[in-house]
This record gives structure tokens, C-alpha cells and sequence, in this order.
């Protein structure tokens, strides 16, 4: 089967349906989405027909294909551009190297031809019966033994794609979310689903140690720690009780975006209480900081009332602050009810 073909096995009218549930998702494009889609039912048929030679169209559905699956540039741009402009093998390249830079494929050359594997993406494979709206979430403890790795794995999408490479290993973001739970566990919470308790978001209250306060007056590029490759920890953590920790770092957020907008009230309110109870052990905390890394937090962050500090020459990113005070004040349900987001 060539990419000419696919059609005939995946009609676009499926093919649409998948795109649609993934239009939204960070950096993901109407084009990006298409490719994807394309790419993921091809691997699959590949696979699907070396096991059933007499297989017959149509593919009614996507399942993930079993382990890596072969596709060269080439075959890749039949797939892409079918149908369309001729695309190169090169422009080809660089739009697999965009879904792995998103996090929806990994890719290695065994120095003959390029293999590939698709990452599993959970909303796409909810079941009808039991769409997103209906799945209970709650807020609960972030468990170092169950919760790293599906942690580890939400944000390492979000990093990689803001470093546009594959730097953020979620086997080392693993590691550090289990040497902070040690040192502070209080911080760290995640949203949890009630059927199958995975978590589908997690945030960091971070306390900060007072010779690291001025890290929030220098570039923010200087602090990424999760998505560099240096094990010195530009930021250092206050150790309770510390009353000269003035400053709390939101070190990490995320709601994966099937579950976003039911469950940012929920997310923010339960940040509010936990911060108050962070006030027990560092009774001057007065400042809260947090980073953006991409223009979809930007609108929630100035909703919230924060303001714009220090911003960066070398990352999109910047550094936003709120006072403690005003943060804990916030009716949140109010504040992004009357919210345009």
C-alpha cells in the first residue's frame, strides 16, 4: 500500500473525526493533525497486513500498532502531500520531526530506514459510552510510587514542544518529581481520574530558598531545569519551617486538554487551599511566581491577576508574579465564570 491508497482503506470522513479530537492540543495545527492521522493509520495498516495479507478495506477505527513500524521520508510524503502541492522528502522529515517534537511519536533510524512508534494519546481513545464529561476527576496527593511516570509524560509534551526537540526525558523529569516528593510533598498535587486513578494533570508548589530568590529578576531560561540536561538545580527549595522564605514558585501545571475546561476551578481552588496551609510552615510568604511557556497559559494568568516581570531573549517564556494575598482573595469560580477564555 502506497500513501496514494489510503484513502481508499481510511475514508476522510474518519480521518476527520480523529483530526477534530485533536485540533487544540498545544501546537497542533489542522495540517500537523492530518499528518498524524494519515501517519498512525498507515503504520497500522502496514502492520495489519503483514499479519493478514487478505485483509480488505475499509479500517473502521485506529488502534495503536504493536512496537516500531518502518516508514521512510518518502513514504512519509506520499502520505502527507497526496493529493496536494508535491511536498519533498526533506519537508516530510520535518514534519515527523514536529510530532515528535509534540509528543505524539517517537522515531529512530537503524541506519537503513527510519522506524517509528506512536504515542499513546488517551483522548483518543475514550470510549463513546464513556465520553471525558462523564469521567469523575478529583484533586488528590501526588504518590511518588503510582503518579511519576504519568506525570513525568504530560509535562515532557509540553517541554519538548517549547523546545522544539526531545531534551525533556520523562524518565529524568520522573526522577526529580520523586526527589522533591521527598523533600516536600505538600506541593505537589494531581488531578486524578476516578475510573482508572490515572492522573491527567498535576501542579508544584514549590517553596523557594531565600539565595534563590533572584532567579525571578534574571531571564527565565536561566531556572528551566526540567527540560535541561544539567543535574545543578538553578532553583533551591526551603525547608520547613523557614521564616525567611518569602516566595513560592509554581513550578509546574498542567491539565491535560480533554479535562481543562471542567476542572480548572476545581485545579486553582485546591491550589488555594493547599497554599494556605503552606503559610503553617513559612509564615512570610508573600510572593508567588510562575512561568509561561506558552501563550495558552497567558490568558488564565492574566485573568488571575498576574503581571508580566521578567521576560527572556533567547525562550518565548517569561515570568509572571500575584502577591500571596491577593492569590488566596480570589474568588476563582467568579473570576473565570465572568473570564473570556
Amino acid at each position: 500500500m502506497n500513501g496514494c491508497d489510503l484513502d481508499d482503506w481510511f475514508p476522510l470522513e474518519k480521518q476527520q473525526q480523529y483530526v477534530a479530537q485533536l485540533i487544540g492540543k498545544v501546537g497542533l495545527t489542522k495540517c500537523r493533525a492530518e499528518c498524524f492521522i494519515r501517519l498512525w493509520a498507515y503504520l497500522l495498516l502496514q502492520q495489519q497486513q503483514e499479519k493478514t495479507p487478505k485483509l480488505k478495506p475499509p479500517l473502521t477505527k485506529l488502534e495503536l500498532p504493536i512496537g516500531w513500524v518502518s516508514c521512510t521520508h518518502r513514504q512519509a510524503a506520499e502520505l502527507f502531500y497526496s493529493g496536494k502541492e508535491r511536498g519533498s522528502d526533506r519537508a516530510a522529515g520535518m514534519m515527523l520531526d514536529k510530532l515528535v517534537a509534540l509528543g505524539l511519536i517517537q522515531k529512530q533510524f537503524d541506519g537503513n530506514t527510519t522506524n517509528i512508534k506512536i504515542q499513546y494519546e488517551p483522548e483518543l481513545f475514550i470510549s463513546r459510552n464513556r465520553p471525558t464529561e462523564l469521567i469523575k476527576l478529583h484533586v488528590d496527593t501526588f504518590n511518588p510510587r503510582t503518579d511519576a511516570i504519568g506525570v513525568a509524560n504530560l509535562l515532557a509534551r509540553n517541554y519538548n514542544w517549547m523546545n522544539k526537540n526531545t531534551s525533556a526525558a520523562p524518565q529524568r523529569i520522573a526522577k526529580l518529581l520523586r526527589h522533591w516528593a521527598a523533600q516536600y510533598p505538600l506541593g505537589m498535587r494531581v488531578l486524578r481520574r476516578g475510573d482508572n486513578l490515572n492522573p491527567v494533570g498535576f501542579y508544584l508548589l514549590y517553596p523557594i530558598a531565600t539565595q534563590s530568590e533572584s532567579n525571578f529578576f534574571c531571564p527565565p531560561s536561566k531556572s528551566l531545569h526540567l527540560s535541561s540536561a544539567t543535574d545543578i538545580d538553578p532553583i533551591q527549595m526551603a525547608v520547613p519551617p523557614d521564616p525567611n522564605c518569602q516566595a513560592i514558585f509554581i513550578r509546574s501545571w498542567v491539565i491535560d486538554r480533554p479535562y481543562l475546561a471542567r476542572s480548572r476551578i476545581l485545579f486553582l481552588t485546591d491550589l488555594q487551599q493547599v497554599l494556605s496551609q503552606m503559610l503553617e510552615e513559612f509564615p512570610n510568604l508573600c510572593d508567588l511566581y510562575t512561568m509561561i511557556i506558552h501563550p495558552s497559559y497567558e490568558q488564565l494568568a492574566l485573568a488571575l491577576g498576574f503581571q508580566k516581570t521578567s521576560s527572556d531573549a533567547q525562550l518565548s517564556v517569561y515570568w509572571v508574579y500575584l502577591a500571596v494575598d491577593r492569590f488566596l482573595a480570589l474568588n476563582i469560580k467568579q473570576t473565570l465564570t465572568t473570564g473570556k477564555f
